[in-house]
């Protein structure tokens, strides 16, 4: 077996416990793993004032899909808009927690990694609000009859 392998093998080995027995790996319940995710989300919206901007702007937009009467796919399209931009910024958090725990030296090295973040969030916005647009615009001419 080539060195390569080996070391390759090696990391597929679970650890052994100080007594000798191997250890089992036990499942996660469904319930601890959606309670992990929803304190996830909490933690990743407390404390980042971006998410209120973009909770506003989600508000404004259902209201204005219920008042142009949007039909289900262009629910279906916002709806998914709304859920992109709120998960490019969930990714942008978690950098940004992951980034405030390293040291100086590193810190140094990798803060364009949360501009990168930033500017995925702002990609998602821009392209989340053009798609917007369109279904409103859309929308608005039908009911003025400006097909």
């Amino acid at each position: 077996m080539d060195p390569s392998a080996r070391e390759l093998s090696s990391l597929a080995v679970l650890p052994v416990p100080p007594d000798g027995a191997p250890t089992a790996r036990r499942r996660k319940p469904w319930r601890d793993k959606f309670r992990v995710a929803f304190r996830g989300l909490k933690l990743g919206i407390r404390g980042h004032s971006s998410f209120f901007v973009h909770f506003f702007f989600a508000a404004l937009v259902l209201v204005t899909a219920v008042v142009l009467r949007c039909e289900l796919w262009q629910w279906c399209v916002l709806l998914g808009c709304i859920g992109l931009v709120l998960t490019a910024e969930l990714f942008n958090s978690a950098l940004e927690t992951l980034f405030r725990g390293l040291d100086e030296e590193t810190r140094a090295r990798v803060w364009p990694c949360l501009d990168i973040a930033a500017g995925a969030v702002l990609m998602a916005s821009l392209a989340s609000a053009i798609i917007g647009c369109l279904i409103f615009v859309e929308r608005l001419a039908k009911m003025l009859h400006f097909e």
